[in-house]
């Protein structure tokens, strides 16, 4: 049997093994080594994978990481989210629909700090949607405004998923995360935009309640929002200005929320040290596991011939380059439905990337582009993590088609977003091109 016959086989069997239930980390780890074994023989495959471990634990670039995951945690456990949530709805709360778009930029600041688009999701369901069907706005309209925002986590620096993202196609991290801050920007403003014209077009959806908050009232929710404000504002330019490292940048917010968490919790027992030390480590080991086996199954496509035949075939057509970049994207909005963002990357990386640099395309602005594609797929039917997290942290509030059925103004406003980072590229290249 050819190489490329036990590739299609090997595809063919990851695909299924995830549609039945298995673990994305083990189907890619089972079908890469014994596909590779195939192959290549037992002893040599055994070898190879002891290459690939190593190679792959002992990089410094996963070091990022559990940094930025223990920064969400903490973060999570100081109430930043609260606080934000707070200081926006003050602001915002008067307008028609102003809670869900309150919601949207609060969401915006705390998964800046998150990094986490479910953790995200879980902190302003608990948050906004009591106030918001206390206040009589439809369930469908303030479930799915949550589930969205919680998208943008990973747009905005810093984010876990633009790091794994960095780790599989070996590109600058420190780009990457710096790329997805004004895409991040424009995409909560697309948002807001999209509740706005969905209230105007059904005010029944958002009753517009009245509440009055003195402008010294509105001015004291800042003090709140600040120390949110000063995390973002520290991570970001010091790595546009190059004043460190992504690892550094980790390092400086972790540290930062967990004085923040201190003392906000009045000391070590109210942030649940322990618990958010495991949670941390167990997250981080999840993901690394992921990142190695996806590389497995990486080095079993690439000697199989399949990447490289898949590659030449899309790369040969006889199209508009966009033509292909349109195919990508059904790829992964397809995919997106089916698989959560990390295994996603870490299944089609291998394939899409080469395909998207023989084009001609940058890879900082491909890293924004297809984070942006499978966060579409984290809220569309049938996986839809994001929407499962906010049905279950809603403690019956609202049925999981309710969030889903609400998502449609939403995910034409992700659409409207690639399509502006197709049209104009430079909403992910300014920031990377000119930093230090």
């Amino acid at each position: 049997m050819s190489s490329l016959a036990i590739g299609l086989i090997g595809v063919c069997c990851l695909f299924a093994a995830i549609l039945s239930g298995v673990n994305v980390m083990v189907a890619l780890g089972a079908v890469g080594g014994l596909g590779l074994a195939a192959i290549l023989g037992f002893g040599a495959a055994t070898a190879m994978l002891g290459t690939v471990f190593f190679d792959t634990t002992h990089s410094f670039h996963f070091s990022v990481i559990p940094l930025f995951l223990l920064m969400g945690f903490f973060a999570m456990r100081a109430g930043l989210g609260e606080d934000m949530f707070e200081a926006t709805s003050r602001w915002l709360g008067n307008l028609r629909g102003g809670l869900a778009i309150s919601t949207t930029l609060g969401a915006a600041a705390f998964g800046a700090a998150s990094g986490s688009s479910v953790g995200t999701a879980t902190v302003f369901t608990k948050l906004a949607l009591p106030e918001m069907l206390n206040r009589g706005y439809d369930k469908s309209l303030s479930a799915a405004s949550i589930a969205i925002a919680g998208t943008l986590a990973v747009m905005i620096p810093p984010s876990s998923l633009v790091v794994v993202y960095g780790i599989l196609t070996n590109s600058s991290i420190g780009a990457l995360l710096i790329a997805g801050f004004i895409p991040g920007m424009v995409f909560a403003l697309l948002l807001c935009i999209a509740i706005w014209l969905t209230v105007l077009r059904n005010p029944a959806l958002a009753p517009h309640v009245r509440q009055s908050f003195t402008l010294r009232e509105k001015l004291a929710s800042l003090k709140l929002a600040g120390p949110l404000v000063l995390v973002i504002g520290v991570i970001v330019s010091g790595l546009y200005l190059g004043v460190f490292t992504p690892t550094e940048a980790g390092g400086i917010g972790a540290a930062f929320t967990f004085v923040l968490a201190l003392i906000r919790q009045r000391g070590l027992k109210g942030i649940e040290l322990k618990r958010t030390l495991i949670e941390t480590i167990e997250t981080s080991a999840m993901i690394f596991a992921i990142l190695i086996c996806a590389l497995v199954f990486s080095k079993f496509l690439a000697i199989s011939g399949l990447a490289n035949t898949v590659g030449s075939f899309l790369t040969g057509l006889d199209v508009n380059r966009w033509v292909v970049v349109a195919l990508v994207s059904l790829i992964y909005l397809a995919l997106g439905m089916l698989m959560d963002a990390p295994g996603l990357l870490a299944i089609t990386l291998p394939i899409t990337h080469p395909v998207m640099m023989s084009l001609g395309f940058d890879p900082v602005w491909f890293g924004v582009y297809v984070v942006l594609l499978v966060e579409i797929g984290a809220v569309t039917p049938p996986v839809g993590i994001n929407c499962f997290v906010v049905q279950a942290a809603s403690e019956g509030r609202v049925k999981l088609e309710e969030v889903f059925r609400g998502l449609v103004p939403f995910v034409l406003a992700g659409f409207l977003m690639l399509f502006l980072l197709c049209l104009f590229p430079q909403l992910a290249l300014f920031l990377p091109e000119t930093m230090k």
